[in-house]
């Protein structure tokens, strides 16, 4: 006898045979018939993605993230661009490069190789910030003539008429201080001259930009910060990971307590490659890069540290003496810093722990390239975790462990729940997440992967301090650090990374360098701001 029909229908109204099988399923099983394995897996696939974004949506709605929206660039408005700001940059390597082209210039070769790659148009979209370059200061001529041939290339974002404005070479940091001309600076140096130049630029009324990390000696710390206090200037401190897009999403989630109280926080640096343990006076042909005492100047570009004689190994690769630099603390630590003290606030540590040593470059280095520091804030009930190899490139990520869920956050975010969280609770039990997958993630960058070559620019990319997307554009997050810095100049508002956080960070890095030299704990004394 036939069945009554309609205790034959699923709940979606969808016929059943005997067996259970839907109508619907199994003709298009049966239409699939002679296809290869493949096209059945397919189906199954499509049924369970479908599923898993109906899942999502749930979850997301529940949660109450479906109104986080992007952030959109704001142009600043021709009023608040009225006035040009002449920029000088000290130092004009690599970094200054980007940080140049971020203000809207490049050098005449660059301007042809982003043409030819397609990428020229992109960049030629940035807001035009109405700057321009006056003055370039380097101690190696070969620098110094790319720095003038940038300031002065004529093409430019928003296409502005040509500045009348001469681009002058100044031989040395003070000269350039000096002059009435120059408004703000950019200091793109080795470490060991940001602070003493910063300081030296505050007391001259220059805004800052500076490259981190913001010092690399004790008493330059409280220098540092009076000065800029004092002098009122504008101070930014370049980490641009505010300015992607995924952070400030990171940020909402924080704010909404979808991961429940924070108590560790782990991050980590791991790179394998000559370049990103800082060996970097060759070229691709195993040739040495250029410079010599005659187009360097030596004693200058020493500053206040100890006489050595000329190399281009320490010209280069000054990141592996102590002398110039803090190694992973000071290059790779302060991003990981900036990163979480920008989402937590979490300031200045109690107590550094350090540990390490050279255990795979064995050469004529001093800096560790292998390094773990443990950052305690008992007045946050939190233990900040970094670990550094230089000697492995698997991605261990930027972790945020909450008691409800973990959350990495890098290029994207991705937030899976704890198997004893309090808060889902009812929806592990119900199997709508689970604590063996991610049950929110987020990719603005999905689809538009960038042409990462180097090592050293996969890391960057991977931490999402290289491009964001905006509403399906890419756009450079340094362009948004720096357009900050120049529209808080006009506004007199703080920037992101001003001068607290950059004393909250060199607090830190400081702490973390005494203690792996002395081999101890140390504590940080907040009534006379000093290490202990």
């Amino acid at each position: 006898m036939a069945q009554d029909k309609n205790q034959n229908k699923d709940k979606k109204g969808s016929e059943k045979t005997a067996s259970g099988m839907s109508i619907q399923r199994r003709t298009l099983l049966k239409a699939m018939v002679g296809v290869p394995v493949l096209g059945a897996l397919a189906f199954e696939v499509a049924q369970k993605n479908s599923y898993d974004i109906s899942k999502k949506k749930r979850i997301v709605k529940e949660l109450g993230l479906n109104d986080i929206e992007a952030p959109s660039i704001l142009k600043s408005s021709s009023k608040d661009k009225r006035d040009l700001i002449r920029v000088g940059m000290i130092g004009f390597g690599n970094r200054a490069k980007a940080l140049s082209s971020a203000l809207g210039f490049l050098h005449p070769l660059d301007t042809k190789n982003r043409r030819d790659s397609g990428s020229l148009e992109n960049w030629l979209e940035q807001d035009d910030l109405n700057v321009a370059v006056t003055g370039i200061c380097d101690v190696f001529d070969l620098h110094a003539e790319n720095g003038l041939a940038t300031a002065r290339n004529e093409v430019r974002p928003g296409n502005p008429p040509a500045s009348s404005i001469p681009v002058k070479r100044y031989l040395n940091y003070q000269e350039m201080l000096d002059d009435k001309n120059i408004d703000a600076v950019m200091i793109a140096t080795p470490d060991h001259h940001h602070a003493p130049i910063a300081i030296a630029a505050a007391r001259a009324g220059k805004h800052i930009y500076c490259e981190k990390s913001p010092v690399q000696r004790e008493w330059e710390l409280n220098a540092l910060y009076d000065a800029v206090k004092e002098s009122k200037v504008t101070y930014q401190l370049g980490h641009q990971i505010t300015k992607n897009v995924i952070f400030q999403q990171a940020k909402e989630i924080v704010k909404r307590d979808i991961l429940g109280k924070i108590t560790l926080v782990e991050t980590t640096t791991n790179r394998n490659s000559a370049s990103g343990a800082w060996i970097r006076h060759l070229d691709k042909n195993g040739n040495l890069l250029p410079g010599d005492e005659k187009s360097i100047d030596w004693e200058q570009w020493l500053g206040n540290r100890p006489q050595k004689p000329f190399t281009v190994d320490r010209y280069y690769n000054w990141t592996k003496w102590f002398d110039y630099d803090m190694g992973m603390i000071g290059q790779l630590f302060t991003h990981e810093f900036d990163a979480v003290n920008q989402l937590l606030r979490i300031g200045i540590p109690a107590t550094v722990s350090s540990s390490g040593g050279i255990y795979y470059w064995k050469d004529n280095r001093e800096m560790p390239d292998s390094l773990h520091c443990v950052f305690e804030y008992p007045n946050h009930n939190l233990t900040l975790l970094y670990s550094g190899n230089l000697a492995n490139s698997n991605n261990r990520g930027r972790v945020f462990m909450g008691h409800d869920a973990t959350m990495e956050l890098g290029g994207s975010i991705s937030i899976t729940p704890d198997g004893s969280s309090t808060r889902y609770k009812k929806q592990l039990a119900e199997g709508i997440i689970s604590p063996s997958e991610p049950m929110i993630t987020m990719n603005p960058n999905s689809g538009k992967v960038d042409a990462v070559t180097s090592a050293t620019e996969k890391y960057y990319s991977s931490r999402g301090l290289t491009n964001t997307f905006v509403n399906g554009k890419k756009v450079d997050v340094t362009h948004l650090h720096v357009k900050e810095w120049i529209d808080c100049i006009r506004s007199g508002e703080l920037p992101t990374a001003n001068i607290e956080r950059a004393y909250e960070e060199g607090a830190a890095i400081l702490m973390a360098q005494k203690s792996y030299l002395e081999k101890r704990q140390v504590k940080w004394d907040p009534v006379n701001k000093k290490i202990v």
